[in-house]
């Protein structure tokens, strides 16, 4: 892979993270909000079903972020490594 496109996956992998983080801070704020258009119970089935869902996507976010961040510095080296035991 070129430095080009390498750079590029370490930015989506950056993004990718940010964004599993805003999920999970920005999680409470905007089930309060739901929970009030709704008028529900904060603890009715409908309400946790959406708290697990939107947290289990924050945090498939965030680890596919970090994966793709940890996998695009530790490539460089194991490269070079691979290289030299074709030989």
């Amino acid at each position: 892979m070129n430095k080009n496109q390498s750079s590029i996956q370490l930015i989506w992998g950056a993004a990718l993270t940010v964004a599993g983080v805003g999920v999970l801070v920005l999680l409470p704020q905007r089930m309060e909000q739901i929970r009030q258009l709704r008028q529900s119970e904060p603890y009715a089935f409908d309400m946790l079903f959406l708290w697990f869902c939107f947290g289990l996507l924050g945090v498939l976010l965030i680890g596919g972020g970090l994966q793709k961040i940890y996998g695009q510095l530790k490539s460089p080296s194991d490269a070079n490594s691979g290289d030299q035991d074709r030989d």
